[in-house]
């Protein structure tokens, strides 16, 4: 069951960067829409994996501190 989940997703996410190749190549107005979304999906993905970095980062140094 986790396999298809897995294999959905994977397939989301090529259909995604083909919509994002076809819009930077002026195609219709459902690929833009589609292109939008995998970017602005990517964004969130790499703002939340910062942010959780720094979180990791801070919490990591607040517990080394033996003063």
């Amino acid at each position: 069951m986790i396999g298809v989940l897995l294999v959905v997703v994977l397939l989301l996410v090529v259909g995604g960067c083909a919509c994002v190749v076809w819009a930077e190549r002026g195609g219709p107005a459902w690929v833009r829409a589609v292109s939008r979304a995998t970017l602005g999906a990517g964004e969130a993905t790499r703002r939340a994996a910062r942010r959780r970095a720094v979180e990791q980062r801070r919490h990591r140094n607040d517990s080394g501190d033996t003063d």
